[in-house]
């Protein structure tokens, strides 16, 4: 099952994770350095829950919190 929420369809990105050495101009050094760029993920936060269909049956899903939170769905409980 992906990760992708069934309301939304929020689903994970990719970006960079990015390390910097060396003390910066503002604090009196020769200003910072990229030493190393990896990849890695951002996840949506979802959950499982119980929602009504419209038959009027309920259906396990995974949905975003952010929908959650914005009444986009309704949980049974």
């Amino acid at each position: 099952m992906a990760r992708i929420c069934a309301i939304t369809g929020k689903r994970p990105v990719t970006g960079n994770r990015i390390n910097r050495k060396g003390q910066s101009k503002k604090s009196g050094g020769i200003g910072t350095h990229v030493t190393s760029i990896t990849r890695r993920k951002f996840r949506p936060n979802l959950q499982r829950i119980r929602i009504k269909t419209e038959n009027g049956g309920t259906k396990r899903v995974l949905v975003s919190v952010k929908a959650i939170k914005a009444g986009l769905v309704e949980k049974v409980v």
